[in-house]
């Protein structure tokens, strides 16, 4: 392996002599303890204070004392743009440092660049920390070179370097290429919609991260569906880190369905997602098929002892289940979770569920009061009696109009089945100038009224729930087109009857269903199989096969052969067999006699009905008739 020289960097103008440096350090008041110097070539310390005085910085004194430490962590020195000049001068040549922390230095893309030219000889440092460096998009662009060019770095950490939705794309095709980085770090910057399918493409194509930390973005919608769809057909990924994202509950059902096909991921963190019961509902439904998750941090989201009930439930009743460890410690819990905890743990020795504490409930909505009305019609409607027949007794006059005190007590002393708070409803409702006197003429009134809120109230339960089927369509569709995206289109399983697609071309995409993705066979690559994909036994139709057995036209057959018989095809007919002959097999047809004359299947004809061949018969004769006709007018 050649390494870059002081000089090739092109750093300086003229080479100083070790004399002229030895003088600069004594300017200064940084002594090393130990100096090995040769003739022909100068230590790292010498190269960093020459490479400080020419780019005109301040030497850091912990990098001089620590320079044989295989750990070096310059964190808040800032050194920025032209320290890390001097810095990546230093360690050109430089085999001892394999950890190199630089978080927090105001390093810039200027600077990134210089570490980026440093990285392309120095194939030591494997692990590197430029968080909260103010990169933006020039450092992401050049980090991304690195990413393609190096071959060493097994972690990097990125966090906090202000990345947008653009940037993303960098790392998505720098990472396409690259298998060596297990560890990625991008927590903290500002990757939205866009930039969630860019990191859903990076999960779909890389094959060699393990460790993804995506907390602290705007991951939230189209953004953490399109992320979910890459980690479905993810292979690799174990620890995933998508907190305080604001995933809510659309991204909460595109993971469940992740969750369903991903058999790596282990670690899982959803902290403050705007997840409710529902979203772990959502959840729950997923993990029912998956049985390599082991830890599912859920901690500060809208979660009650519903959404924890619901969690429990499904391990206790998912005997496959890997799950160790669940957070949720800001959930109050009730006696029924403990004892359903209890029970799920005898099955699950290994499970530790995280909560606040005991004392929550489950929120009940309070019953809501039948319309008085109602109640009053259907009395009337059971007895078969009339509005007068009722209160006839306590309108003496017939004017209907009766005291608020009378209408009272003749409704309690009634067996109509009504509450106070009915009655007084009841009232406030027929009097409602408030003058003592209740006229129940306005009862019909008050019924048709209550009809009118009773179908618009149901009007409203309807579209609530279209509205909500809707969007759940709507979040599954998305998740799907994001599937399609990343699928490459070799992946593509055909159908029996289907015409073979050209897998040759440069095809990147394909049109596999979201319900049929489990199917997928990966013909050019074998990190995809069916036991990778689903755990259930799949029977794969023959791609390459012989095609299907079409039944024979010879002209001989055609002679032979009657009508009627064969009027459909056999593909035609899916649920009919076929022979090895070509002909089609009934269950009608297999109680029918063959004459024994027959040499071949063709030439018998089966035992008809009673009824069919008074039918055929005519036609035939019919036919006959109008040819003969034919016949005897052409020589004429």
């Amino acid at each position: 392996m050649s390494t870059l020289s002081f000089e090739s960097l092109c750093l300086k103008d003229d080479y100083q002599s070790s004399d002229e440096a030895q003088g600069m350090e004594d300017e200064t008041d940084l002594e090393s303890d130990e100096k090995e110097e040769t003739q022909n070539e100068m230590s790292v310390s010498e190269v960093y204070l020459q490479a400080c005085k020419l780019v005109g910085v301040v030497p850091v004194s912990y990098f001089i004392r620590n320079i044989n430490s295989p750990t070096m962590m310059l964190n808040h020195h800032g050194l920025g743009p032209l320290g890390c000049k001097a810095l990546a001068i230093a360690l050109v040549t430089d085999m001892n440092i394999n950890t190199l922390e630089l978080a927090d230095n105001n390093v810039q893309a200027e600077g990134a660049k210089y570490l980026v030219e440093m990285l392309r000889a120095n194939f030591t440092i494997q692990h590197l920390d430029l968080s909260d460096n103010h990169l933006l998009s020039m450092g992401a662009e050049y980090v991304a070179k690195l990413l393609l060019d190096n071959i060493s770095l097994k972690s990097l950490k990125l966090s906090g370097n202000g990345f947008t939705d653009d940037d993303a794309r960098y790392f998505a095709e720098a990472l396409s290429a690259n298998a060596r980085i297990k560890e990625l770090n991008l927590s903290h910057n500002a990757f939205c919609g866009k930039g969630g399918e860019h990191l859903g493409q990076l999960l779909a194509n890389n094959e060699g991260l393990e460790v993804l930390d995506l907390s602290w973005n705007h991951l939230r919608m189209k953004g953490a569906v399109a992320l979910s769809a890459g980690l479905k057909v993810n292979m690799m990924l174990k620890h995933l880190d998508l907190s305080w994202n604001g995933f809510g509950n659309e991204g909460a059902l595109a993971m469940g369905e992740a969750l369903k096909f991903n058999n790596t991921l282990v670690h899982l963190n959803l902290n403050n997602n705007h997840l409710t019961n529902e979203g772990a509902g959502m959840l729950c439904r997923g993990l029912e098929f998956n049985d390599t998750l082991r830890v599912l941090l859920l901690a500060y989201n809208s979660l009650t002892v519903e959404g924890a009930l619901a969690l429990v439930n499904m391990v206790k009743n998912t005997s496959k289940t890997a799950l160790e460890e669940i957070n949720i410690c800001n959930v109050l819990v009730n006696e029924t979770f403990l004892n359903l905890l209890e029970v799920a743990c005898q099955e699950h020795p290994s499970l530790d569920v995280q909560y606040g504490g005991v004392g929550g409930f489950i929120a009940k909505k309070p019953p809501k009061r039948v319309d008085p009305m109602k109640v009053i019609q259907d009395y009337l409607d059971q007895r078969k009696l009339r509005l007068w027949d009722f209160f006839r007794n306590i309108d003496k006059d017939g004017t209907m109009r009766v005291p608020t005190a009378d209408f009272r007590k003749a409704v309690q002393q009634s067996s109509i089945p009504l509450d106070r708070y009915q009655i007084e409803e009841l009232i406030q409702r027929l009097d409602r100038d408030r003058t003592g006197m209740v006229d129940y003429r306005g009862l019909a009134d008050t019924r048709k009224q209550m009809m009118r809120d009773h179908r618009r109230q149901l009007r409203k339960v309807e579209s609530r729930q279209k509205k909500e089927k809707q969007k759940s369509d709507r979040i599954l569709k998305t998740f799907q087109s994001a599937v399609e995206a990343v699928t490459p289109r070799s992946s593509m399983v055909m159908s029996p009857g289907g015409t073979k697609e050209d897998s040759s071309g440069p095809q990147h995409f394909s049109a596999t269903p979201l319900s049929s993705w489990h199917h997928i066979v990966m013909s050019n690559s074998s990190r995809y199989s069916v036991t990778n994909l689903s755990n259930e036994h799949i029977h794969l139709p023959m791609l390459g096969g012989a095609t299907p057995y079409r039944p024979t036209s010879s002209p001989a057959m055609r002679s032979y052969s009657q009508p009627n018989l064969l009027d459909e095809s056999p593909c035609s007919a899916p649920g009919k067999s076929i022979s090895a002959q070509g002909v089609r097999s009934d269950p009608e047809m297999g109680h029918s006699k063959l004459s024994p004359t027959a040499n071949t299947l063709t030439r018998s004809r089966p035992a008809l009905n009673d009824k069919q061949p008074t039918v055929k018969l005519k036609t035939k004769k019919v036919k006959k008739k109008k040819k003969t006709k034919k016949v005897s007018k052409n020589p004429t």
